[in-house]
């Protein structure tokens, strides 16, 4: 019996560990449950050095995004005859190579520090950062997500997401490192105090329903039909009829919103200004040369495009083919976005002012997952971001997207103002209180004030260099005692 719980049950345990941990993601949002599978976790490698190394780390890592990730079965669904038998393989793909970061972590804990969990939360904390640097970065379904909606996710105002990853894995792995009633208390305490600094943080000031005011646009038309020309002018009509209705200040439309090349069809364009009678962001694709973007513009008066954002960060093999230029020089063509083979990258960041609004940093898509992109210099007056969010299917896709953009809200300081194809839309205040929203599946046209920015947090003049600087200086330190010793 021994043997097999080292062998392959024991692998099993370990990618049932990794599996539970993940239901503190949206849509489950189980916290508790997720804490305790990452408590277990833990206990277990404190039990025996020997239970741990990368094959263990990679097995609880598999588990984790093989249900955390799930929902990316569904863009494949949407040509199911065509495209469905990749489902299983992009998924086991997509999940083995994210675990490789936790196993990485639990090999070098090995060797190197004698399986301690000290060393093992300090590992992890800097794997999840990798993962969501290296190779453009995935920070999908990072550990500190699981606190989307409650009160301690307001820390990363202070310490950024990953400083509640550590923050997160430490109060899991307490009871491990001592191993009877004062880790467990130590915990408990931990985490209490989480969520009262969470709790106080929310408890200063009350959203006020005066500002600018919104209207945002959500026709909830499916992928498979989204892109049918045949269709094309239904959808135009549906987006200027829910443009309509009592003045506001700006209309936002979703992510590539218009089937048409931006800028090459002013008769429509001009339709959009007067059926709307106001500034209109929209999203859509233009071209120069033979580089195409994925772009959000403002619409003016008559249907001039007053200014535009190029998405910056692009998704790997969704949008563009990593090296494709690389590629084009060994004579491998049409895989370069130079050669229009896939969106080219924008520049730069830049600020889409409307009055009296203010500037508006903008995001498209899963931009809005990546911490870094919601900074600027200058200071926003608040984010804005517009989604398609029907390729990520109805499962749980769209509310891990949502739940991690509330994030961005938080992190610096500023009102999140949403506008996807398919839900969920909302105007989300700076503290990232949902404010109004659309739920996913529903057409209609949500309108709200625009909340007030609020002081710059820690977080936003610092970035996350000083918790990357802790987590290494934690592991430098804990490598010369071991050494020491």
């Amino acid at each position: 019996m021994s043997g097999l719980l080292q062998g392959p049950l024991s692998g099993l345990i370990w990618v049932g560990l990794g599996a539970l941990a993940a239901l503190g993601q949206a849509p489950w949002s189980l916290w508790y449950l997720a804490l305790a599978a990452l408590a277990l976790m833990f206990w277990r490698v404190s039990q025996s050095e020997k239970r741990m190394g990368f094959g263990a780390g990679w097995s609880v890592g598999f588990g984790y995004f093989l249900v955390a990730l799930f929902w990316i079965v569904e863009p494949f669904q949407i040509d199911a005859a065509r495209h469905g038998w990749m489902a299983p393989f992009a998924l086991g793909f997509m999940a083995g190579g994210l675990a490789l970061f936790w196993g990485l972590a639990f090999a070098v804990v090995r060797r190197f520090f004698g399986g301690n969990l000290a060393a093992l939360v300090l590992a992890l904390g800097l794997a999840e950062y990798l993962r969501a640097t290296v190779l453009s970065g995935f920070p999908w379904a990072m550990p500190a997500y699981i606190w989307s909606g409650f009160w301690p996710a307001q820390l990363v105002a202070y310490i950024g997401p990953h400083g509640l990853n550590a923050l997160t894995l430490i109060i899991a792995a307490l009871p491990g490192m001592w191993r009877d009633w004062r880790g467990f208390a130590a915990s408990f305490a931990l985490l209490a105090l989480a969520f009262g600094a969470g709790g106080l943080r929310l408890s200063d000031d009350v959203v006020k329903n005066t500002g600018p005011r919104l209207r945002i646009v959500q026709p909830n038309i499916s992928q498979e039909i989204k892109w049918d020309p045949a269709r094309g002018e239904e959808f135009f009509q549906k987006h200027l009829a829910l443009s309509r209705g009592d003045p506001v200040d700006l209309v936002i439309w979703p992510e590539s919103a218009v089937q048409w090349w931006l800028g090459q069809d002013p008769i429509r364009e001009a339709m959009i200004s007067a059926a709307a009678n106001a500034p209109v962001v929209l999203g859509g694709r233009r071209f120069e040369g033979r580089r195409i973007f994925n772009t959000l513009a403002l619409i003016g008066p008559g249907g001039v495009i007053q200014d535009q954002y190029d998405k910056r960060h692009l998704v790997p093999f969704g949008e563009y083919i990593p090296f494709g230029g690389l590629f084009s020089r060994f004579g491998i063509n049409g895989l370069a976005s130079e050669e229009g083979g896939g969106f080219s990258a924008g520049q730069e960041a830049r600020l889409i002012g409307v009055e009296p609004l203010g500037n508006a940093l903008p995001l498209i898509c899963y931009e809005a997952i990546f911490p870094t992109l919601s900074a600027s210099s200058p200071r926003a007056d608040y984010l804005l971001q517009i989604t398609n969010d029907a390729w990520f299917g109805t499962l749980a896709g769209p509310q891990q997207h949502f739940a991690q953009t509330r994030f961005r809200a938080i992190e610096q300081g500023l009102p999140l103002v949403r506008a996807a194809n398919t839900g969920i839309s909302a105007i989300i205040d700076a503290k990232g209180r949902v404010v109004r929203q659309l739920p996913l599946g529903v057409a209609g046209a949500l309108e709200g004030y625009l909340p007030a920015a609020i002081t710059p947090t820690v977080y936003s003049r610092t970035g996350d260099l000083p918790i990357l600087g802790l987590l290494l200086i934690g592991m430098t330190l804990l490598a010369l005692r071991r050494r020491r010793r």
